[in-house]
């Protein structure tokens, strides 16, 4: 992380042997626990929420899965079973032509062996047109270009909200939707990362559909991400697969910044940063830019909700760190709430979908965030505030 060093500390050595970190170098751990008793309710915790202080006083592992999404691939939920116990914040399906018929099922199992509080984040990129990853669950919707070319914003808001019961019925809580990039050009590509993925090159049409989009999802039940800040239209490049800059940033305050700042008053629950970065603002990735997060979405715009790092396994992101844990670490101090990782198709690290992957990478981050703790790169303020902005996504009432 900037500023700190990740190699193993005392304090790191001991939580690497308790919850299964590998190190590039060191010996083989002990596997990850198989569950993880919910915490203990105390005087201050009532019925009806969950007391801050209660939550503050878990182990510093407990509070640090909580910020992680983890990776399923093809709908295997038999591949996180231990980390959702170990208090996981959610899963991200990746993959899979078509939904399986059993998914709810698979769903509600998988949901059983979470701690309380709260319900785990399950997560899907339903955008439309080729980015569908319910696909035979749910009912196919066009590219969003062509959804709002075809379409008014209150029928846009109708399609939205059955996609959103349908995605509530199977047990699926949030989508990673709606795009309010402004982008006109063909793809999505290698080249372009949004393409039909966008609602328009307008700035205006992006924020009437992206608006009745996401407000569709939450009549429907289901967390919308609005995605991805401060705005990706006319990248040259696709993060996913190597660094690439979003256009200056006096070009977005004049116009790609218009469809978030709409969204974020119309009560958007959550954000996705980009991994691009932005010129004249950092030349780090957004996601982990407390310039970008902090000082442009919390405090320029106002945004007092979940943000979501995009796919820390990324192109641009490897480029810019150098391991996982030291990529959470840096999103997470920088005002990040919640990290994914292993969610590009150019992921060179395919073995972190495995379930041995998926432990190592886990208890990498885990590892990495006790060691920012420890050091006093991550402020504990800092810490508590993810903690808290994920629970509430995930439905936990604090008081």
């Amino acid at each position: 992380m900037r500023g700190t060093s990740i190699a193993a500390t005392a304090a790191a050595a001991a939580l690497l042997a308790a919850c299964g970190a590998t190190s590039s170098g060191g010996a083989q751990p002990n596997p990850l626990p198989t569950h993880t008793a919910a915490p203990t309710a105390s005087p201050t915790t009532s019925a009806d929420c969950t007391s801050t202080a209660d939550i503050a006083g878990w182990p510093v592992e407990r509070r640090a899965a909580t910020l992680i999404t983890l990776p399923v691939l093809n709908f295997n939920l038999d591949t996180v079973p231990d980390e959702l116990a170990a208090g996981a914040g959610g899963v991200l399906f990746l993959g899979g032509d078509q939904a399986p018929a059993d998914l709810s099922k698979r769903i509600r199992a998988a949901v059983g062996a979470a701690p309380a509080p709260g319900h785990p984040l399950i997560m899907a990129d339903q955008e439309g047109g080729g980015i569908q990853r319910l696909r035979g669950a749910i009912p196919d919707l066009p590219w969003p270009r062509d959804l709002a070319a075809t379409n008014t914003v209150a029928q846009v808001r109708a399609k939205a909200a059955a996609w959103g019961r349908a995605m509530a019925a199977l047990g699926v809580n949030v989508d990673l939707a709606p795009v309010l990039d402004v982008d006109d050009r063909p793809g999505p590509s290698s080249d372009n990362p949004d393409g039909k993925r966008s609602f328009s090159g307008d700035a205006a049409t992006v924020s009437r559909y992206g608006v009745a989009f996401l407000q569709g999802l939450r009549d429907g039940g289901v967390l919308p991400v609005i995605k991805h800040f401060p705005g990706l239209g006319g990248t040259t490049g696709n993060t996913d697969v190597r660094p690439a800059p979003t256009k200056p940033l006096a070009t977005l305050r004049a116009g790609d910044l218009g469809p978030f700042r709409d969204a974020i008053a119309a009560g958007a629950p959550a954000v996705m940063v980009a991994n691009a970065t932005v010129p004249g603002m950092t030349t780090h990735p957004a996601g982990l830019s407390s310039a970008v997060i902090d000082g442009l979405l919390r405090g320029q715009l106002g945004f007092t909700g979940l943000v979501v790092t995009d796919s820390l396994s990324a192109g641009a992101v490897t480029a810019a760190t150098t391991t996982l844990g030291e990529a959470a670490a840096d999103a997470i101090e920088s005002g990040a709430d919640l990290v994914l990782f292993g969610a590009t198709d150019t992921d060179p690290h395919k073995a972190q979908l495995g379930a041995a992957g998926i432990r190592d990478s886990f208890n990498e981050i885990i590892a990495a965030l006790r060691d920012a703790s420890a050091s006093g790169a991550l402020h504990p303020d800092r810490f508590e505030a993810a903690v808290r902005n994920v629970l509430r996504a995930r439905g936990v009432a604090l008081c």
